[in-house]
This record gives structure tokens, sequence and C-alpha cells, in this order.
């Protein structure tokens, strides 16, 4: 593959040689004086000597600066069409949740089913990420992803049919979100390859997520502008013709690709569970696995209760969009941050300390704050996330390559299945105990469990593993093949 990263711009130069120095000629008595020495020509520092008759060189020209930072990941073409097909699948999937869901209303005039059209996007990730995973490293990563999105408009152009009853409706959705763990997933690991495997892929992947966080602030609002121009069904269209526009992209922007690891010969299930067993079975993996997936599950807690909060709290209903969006707004402000202004030595550095404090701004909850001190914590928390663009980098290091695209791919599901799981636990402690109780409860909880992973962290990092561990991890990586 070819190499996308520039060398920087400051790589040491070879010293110059001294200039040299014309010898002494000794002048022996009685003999003729010697003809004058004309005097070794002096050159400036840094300037070769230029034979004679040779015309000198012209120094090149400085060479302009590579560009740094995220400015350098935009300056890959391949990863300029990755980024703009996650744009378009992204915004179109939270447009078709908020038309699918105004939908399921008209035609039932149910709350339950209606809510249970946004639980369905999550529940199905974690068997679509545990059962199909193995098709991101079976086949090639183009191929995959591309299928994915015809996949998805396909579904969502059944959606569009009026007879496709509310039961048909809600299976397409399942399927949907059963589809999004393999893309998302394959195009993590397809990043190794566009970006390799150091900072770029690093700030790639943040700047994925930085889109993913900014969709939940853009693209409800603009779902809600098109419902009140569109029907709902001509809402969902808009989706089918994203997921279009996301594989033209994919497809006619990115290169052909080998698979990672080819069809080993068991099937496809087969495949997919024993690469799940291999990676949990890893111990680095699976704790900076668990670390990717455990700070979130408890972090959920105040946007799953937001609403009730705000109600126990006595402010308008339009102070819920603050305490909704809060977070989100803390979180791309320190990815940001992080990923422009620290080197990737710094952002390695704080993983485990911003990891270890991130959900301590929640324990404010334990003083029922109002609104101001209430957004404060929760922008606090949501800037607490960005542990993970260093956690990036040692995950992609401690994955095998032919496990890569499974490993990601069960990386997100866990991820939208662990969050899934705290919105839910958090909805049924509150039946139980006060709103702001809950919450504080799982900030304190939660930094529990992430100290107890920062130490797992700290005791399997590479040089801190016994021989035989280590040895171990080596022959388990050689049999996944």
């Amino acid at each position: 593959m070819p190499n996308d990263r520039s060398a920087p711009a400051d790589t040491s130069r070879t010293p110059t040689a001294p200039d040299a120095v014309a010898p002494a000629v000794p002048v022996v008595p009685g003999a003729p004086a010697p003809d004058a020495v004309t005097p070794a020509p002096v050159h400036p520092p840094g300037v070769a000597a230029v034979p004679e008759g040779v015309a000198p060189a012209v120094p090149d020209a400085p060479t302009p600066a590579a560009p740094r930072g995220y400015r350098a990941v935009f300056a890959v073409a391949e990863f300029r069409a990755v980024f703009a097909a996650h744009l378009f699948s992204l915004l179109g999937v939270v447009v078709s949740e908020l038309a699918l869901t105004v939908l399921v209303y008209d035609l039932t005039g149910s709350p339950l089913l209606s809510a249970l059209t946004f639980a369905l996007g999550l529940l199905p990730y974690l068997i679509g990420g545990t059962l199909f995973a193995g098709v991101a490293d079976r086949y090639p990563a183009r191929r995959v992803l591309v299928v994915c999105d015809l996949l998805c408009a396909a579904c969502v152009a059944v959606m569009l049919v009026p007879a496709t009853p509310v039961a048909g409706l809600l299976a397409l959705r399942c399927l949907v979100a059963a589809i999004a763990p393999v893309f998302t997933g394959t195009r993590m690991a397809a990043l190794t390859d566009i970006l390799g495997e150091g900072d770029l892929y690093v700030l790639g992947r943040s700047l994925l997520r930085i889109v993913s966080q900014s969709a939940m602030l853009i693209g409800f609002g603009a779902g809600g502008v098109l419902l009140t121009v569109l029907s709902p069904r001509g809402a969902i269209t808009v989706t089918a013709v994203t997921f279009l526009a996301s594989a033209a992209l994919l497809r006619f922007g990115t290169r052909a690709r080998p698979a990672r690891s080819g069809d080993g010969g068991g099937t496809l299930l087969k495949e997919s569970l024993a690469g799940a067993r291999l990676i949990l079975g890893d111990r680095r993996v699976r704790a900076l696995m668990l670390l990717f997936w455990v700070p979130p599950m408890f972090v959920v807690a105040p946007e799953a209760l937001a609403a009730p909060y705000a109600d126990a709290i006595g402010v308008p209903s339009a102070a819920l969009g603050l305490l909704l969006c809060s977070m989100a707004v803390g979180h791309i402000g320190a990815e940001l941050f992080v990923g422009s202004a620290l080197s990737p030595r710094n952002r390695s550095r704080i993983v485990l300390p911003v990891a270890a404090l991130g959900l301590l701004p929640l324990v404010v909850y334990a003083v029922r704050p109002g609104l101001p001190l209430a957004v404060a914590a929760l922008a606090l928390a949501g800037a607490g996330a960005a542990y993970v663009i260093g956690l990036d980098q040692w995950f992609v290091d401690a994955v095998p390559e032919e496990l890569r695209g499974r490993a990601m791919t069960l990386l997100t599901a866990g991820l939208m299945t662990v969050q899934g799981l705290g919105m839910a636990l958090a909805g049924l402690a509150a039946e139980f105990f006060p709103v702001h109780q809950v919450v504080a409860g799982s900030g304190i909880l939660g930094t529990v469990c992430t100290l107890l992973l920062v130490a797992e962290v700290r005791a399997t990092a590479p040089g801190r593993m016994s021989d035989t561990e280590g040895r171990d991890r080596a022959d388990r990586h050689v049999t996944s093949g």
C-alpha cells in the first residue's frame, strides 16, 4: 500500500563536513621558494565545494511544510470519499429514525410502538456484530461497504411501499440495524489501509466520531424541518438517496483491496464466533475493549433521564434540548482540542487519567443542581470521552491484522449494546430512586468500574505481561489466520 503520510518537514540533515583547510607547505633551507599556494576557497556553511569548471548547482526551493493534524487526514483523497459517504449515510439514518417513528405512530396511534422503533435501532447491533463479524475480514472491504449500503437502501425502499405493514416496518428497521455494525467495523478496519496504522488513522477515526456527535445535534433538527414539508414516507425517501450516494462514493472513491483473511473453509457463523473468541480471549485486547464500553454505559444515564430531570427541577421544556445536547458539545470540543493541539505521545499519556476521571462530573447531580450547573457537568462528562483518541491507537496496535475487521465490528456492536443497556438500567433504577440520585450513582459506580479497568490496562501494557502470557497471545495470533 502506498504510504500517504509525508515525512516530517523538520527531518534531520546529515551534518555538513567542515570546509577543507589548505595544508601548510614546508620551506626547505636553500631550496627555491615554492610557488604561491592559492588558498582554498571558503564556502558558506552547509554549501559543498564545487569542482573547478563545474557550474554551481542552484539550491532547491524550500519544500512547503506538509499538512499536519486534521488537515493531513483530509489531504488523503480516499479518506475524503469515506468521510463524505459517512456524512451522507449518517444523516440518512438519523432522518429515517425520526421519520419512521412518526410514520409508525401515524399508522398505529401507539406511543409504545413508536418508542420501540427507536429501541430497535440498538438491540440488533449485538446480533449483527457477533454473527456477521466474519464478513469484515472474509471479503474485500470496498465490496462489503458498498453491499451494506445497497442492502440498507433496499430495506428503506420497501418501507416506502404503502402496503408494508407495521410489523414489516419494524422488521426492516431491525435488519438495517443488524447491518450497521458490519458496515462500521469494516470501515474502521479499512481506515488502517487508507491512512496507515499511526497518527493519521487516529485522527481519521476522531473526525468520524465528531461527525457522529454532530449528527445528533443537526440530524434531528434537519429531520424535523423535512417533516414540515414532506410526509414521513417522503422523508424516508431522502434516506434511500443518501444510502445510494454513500455506496457510489465508496465504490468510485476508494481503491479495491484484497480480503484480510479470505475464506477459511468454515461457515460465516463459525468464523465470526471463532474470531470473537480469539479477540475476547486476548487479555490485552479484552481490557482495551472494555475500556471503550464501560464509561459510555454509565455516561448515558443523564441523557436517558433528561426529560424526568427537567420536570423534577421545574425548568421549561425548551431546556430539555440543552440537557440533551450539552454532552455532545463537550465531546466535540474536547476531541477537536486533543486531536489538534496534543502530540500522539501526549494523547497516549492522557488516556488512563481522563478515562478514570471522566464520569466524576456526574456526581454533581447528588446536590440536585439547577440547569446551569447540570449543563456544565454534562459538558465536562462529554469532554471526558476524549480519552478514546489515544485508546484507538492502542487498540489497533494490539489487534492482529487478520482479525482487525472482526475486532472493529465487535467493538462497534458492543458499544451500541452497552449504551442501550445503560439507558434501560437507568430507567429501571429511576422507578425506585429519585432521578438525581440515579445519575450521581451512575457517576460513582462507573468511576469505580473504570478504575478497575484502568488497573487491568496498565497490567497488560506491552512489557508488563509475563513471558507466558506473551507467548500465549502470540500463539493465538498465529492460529487465528
